[in-house]
């Protein structure tokens, strides 16, 4: 079966083919539209969801896509997209994937250079054919043919949690350089996207030398792409590239703004910018005095650009935080000012230690918890089946539970649960009988195994688990792995619906290879009612400090703190904890 992912692979294709063929800006940003929305869609789409008359309900889709889509879903292939293929040579979809190579490029070197392929592109780099073209100086085609080994050795898009400690450190190295006022990373790391393709880093400096010498100095900066007084590109040996943009201080808040994005987000403010005769771009909001020429470059005032605050004021609107500008419709303000947030997490209720696959005793786990200030940290070991993860026997479990009970009387400022991570086996029974599940307080549910089935299996498999009486919460749903493992890809609607109807919580695992319930089952559960509780799944004492990665993926899915458990005080966490038991009594 095909993933929404699989879809919208073919139409971003779809688009870059276009610009390649010219084809005008507006079908291409309509079919780049139509990608980015697969993309979010909550639920993986099917034979029976993906249907014309059902695809047209959704906000972005139209006749003619709902058509492909469905295609797509039933056949495999979109026969409109098979013949713009067609109509370009099918070596240049290898090329258009080269890092630093655009449309555009590609459009220039295969009509003006005969390049049709990456073997034929890096022969006339060798003979050194492509030189009189415009624009392909030998600066430019030695970076094409650097881009052209690394791309041998280089897997594309890196995790959130492998761009962000580099961007957290390249930031903290350039705030030391002479001059720097302000600084910060933008682009889809500041949005909180689950995976990176690049890492932008804007800074306001009256020494616009030093913190592009403060970035070509990083250790680990691999090759210099482009040196300038405003704009600065290194790649780093782990393969991302690294883009420095310097700006005038009082010009810092709207090119954040800028390029953070989205370019849906920026749309969305430059037409609301338009309703209002004003002008907004990376420099500024303006007003529109009707000339076309750029009106930083006639000398005129913008009216907001220090801060991304004052252009939201001035364009009457709240300030939208970046996890939320991933498209063009505005999120509610009220939902805004309830998200969920790093210090309004209060428990941990997904962690292990040494008795199954943790490095951390029991007494170094209450510790770390202490540390962080939960007043409720459940102690989930793996079940059984989970072979591979030193998971419990039912007497191994029994007197860990006994041990968990015994250290929780020890303290006064921290209550410990004595739970279990349990398998969901493959047909949605349980690891362990409901006689050693009731002696727990504490079950979170997780798919580690079979995570291939198809989605009405999946979905009958997992539905069986959160309808368990004992079962709180279902563990890392999908059983996914970012660019490793797809998982399964259960109806997410249906599981939510029973979520709710169950007071059964899906978790957000914020462990960054996982970010499982990702941003658009987030979305919906939120608009069913779901509970979503975000774990960071400790196995370390490091993997609390995880926890903001899913924060980063809960507000990006509109989570509010009312909506979390672990952000609630411990009397009515506790209260529904102790719900689940009532009900089965």
């Amino acid at each position: 079966m095909s993933s929404n992912s699989d879809v919208a692979a073919r139409f971003h294709e779809a688009a870059a083919i276009l610009e390649i063929t010219g084809a005008n800006a507006f079908r291409i940003n309509a079919v780049v539209r139509v990608a980015r929305l697969l993309e979010e869609l909550p639920d993986e789409l099917n034979e029976k969801t993906a249907t014309p008359a059902q695809l047209v309900k959704l906000d972005g889709i139209g006749k003619s896509s709902a058509e492909k889509i469905a295609e797509f879903v039933q056949t495999g292939t979109i026969s409109e997209f098979d013949a713009l293929r067609e109509g370009i040579p099918s070596g240049l979809i290898d090329v258009l994937a080269l890092p630093g190579l655009g449309p555009k490029s590609v459009k220039t070197l295969w009509e003006q250079g005969g390049v049709t392929d990456v073997a034929t592109l890096e022969a006339k780099i060798e003979s050194g054919e492509l030189e009189s073209i415009p624009r392909m100086g030998k600066k430019t085609l030695a970076n094409i043919k650097d881009a052209i080994e690394f791309s041998r050795r280089s897997a594309g898009r890196i995790r959130l949690g492998q761009a962000l400690p580099l961007a957290e450190a390249i930031v903290g190295r350039l705030s030391n350089a002479s001059g720097v006022t302000r600084i910060a990373f933008a682009g889809s790391l500041r949005r909180g996207r689950e995976t990176i393709g690049d890492i932008d880093v804007l800074v306001a400096s009256r020494d616009s030398e030093a913190p592009t010498n403060a970035l070509t100095s990083v250790p680990g900066v691999e090759k210099i792409l482009l040196s300038g007084q405003t704009k600065t590109s290194v790649r780093l040996d782990s393969g991302i590239q690294v883009d420095l943009r310097v700006v005038p201080e009082e010009q810092f808040g709207a090119a954040l703004l800028y390029f953070t994005g989205s370019k849906e987000h920026n749309v969305l403010l430059r037409e609301r910018a338009i309703e209002q005769s004003m002008r907004l771009n990376e420099y500024g909001l303006f007003p529109d005095d009707g000339d076309p020429d750029p009106p930083q470059n006639r000398g005129i005032a913008p009216l907001a650009a220090a801060t991304e605050q004052s252009i939201y004021e001035a364009l009457g609107m709240q300030m939208i935080p970046p996890e939320l500008r991933e498209g063009r419709t505005p999120v509610d303000g009220a939902v805004q000012q309830e998200l969920v947030t790093l210090d309004a997490i209060k428990a941990e209720l997904h962690a292990h230690t040494t008795e199954s696959d943790g490095v951390m005793s029991l007494d170094e786990l209450i510790e770390q918890a202490r540390k962080r200030g939960f007043h409720t940290l459940a102690v989930t070991d793996h079940s059984k089946s989970s072979v591979q993860a030193n998971g419990l026997s039912v007497e191994r479990l029994l007197a860990h539970i006994l041990n968990i009970r015994a250290a929780n009387a020890q303290h006064s400022d921290i209550t410990v649960l004595a739970g279990s991570e349990v398998d969901i086996m493959a047909d949605g029974s349980l690891d362990y009988d409901d006689d050693i599940l009731n002696q727990l307080d504490w079950v979170i549910a997780s798919p580690h195994s079979s995570l291939r089935q198809d989605t009405p299996t999946a979905t009958k498999r997992l539905l069986k688990a959160i309808e368990h009486p004992l079962v709180h919460v279902i563990g890392h749903p999908t059983g996914r792995i970012i660019n490793e493992r797809e998982g399964l890809a259960p109806d997410m609607s249906e599981l939510c619906a029973a979520a709710r109807e169950h007071r059964t919580g899906l978790e957000l695992n914020a462990n960054p290879a996982r970010l499982d319930l990702r941003d658009s089952h987030v979305r919906l559960a939120m608009e069913t009612g779901a509970l979503v509780p975000i774990d960071t799944d400790a196995h370390h004492p490091g993997d609390f400090d995880l926890l903001k990665y899913g924060i980063f993926t809960g507000r990006r899915g509109g989570l509010t703190r009312s909506s979390c458990p672990n952000c609630w005080e411990h009397d009515p966490l506790h209260d529904w904890i102790r719900s689940k038991r009532d009900r089965t009594r």
